[in-house]
């Protein structure tokens, strides 16, 4: 595994418009991250969830779908923060089929 200083090495020999190129790359490589959301398969089943914890990102949405403000699921998860849900309505956005079809086969189940 490279080092992050090794990478600093490099990208200090690199001419700028290089690093333009560099950094376009890194850009457009990250579009499709959202902060503060995590898979793991040994986590909820791979499910998508908020850092830190084993809440999963169609939990949330379904409790909000069902009526619950953003201070009663702070209050129903109290290890959440207020960004914690400000990333878990952003990869809703970005997700939607996805939380979606989560929500209905964890209803079905």
């Amino acid at each position: 595994m490279i080092e992050i200083e090794q990478v600093e090495e490099v990208i200090a020999s690199m001419e700028p418009g290089d690093k333009a190129r560099l950094l376009q790359w890194i850009v457009r490589d990250l579009s499709g991250a959202t902060p503060g959301i995590e898979s793991h398969p040994d986590v909820a089943g791979g499910e998508p969830c908020i850092v830190r914890t084993r809440i999963p990102v169609w939990v949330l949405v379904q409790a909000r779908k069902l009526g619950a403000s953003e201070a009663d699921i702070l209050r129903m998860y109290p290890t959440l923060r207020a960004e914690d849900l400000v990333n878990a309505w952003a990869y809703y956005r970005l997700h939607r089929d996805e939380i979606d079809q989560q929500i209905i086969e964890n209803e079905t189940a």
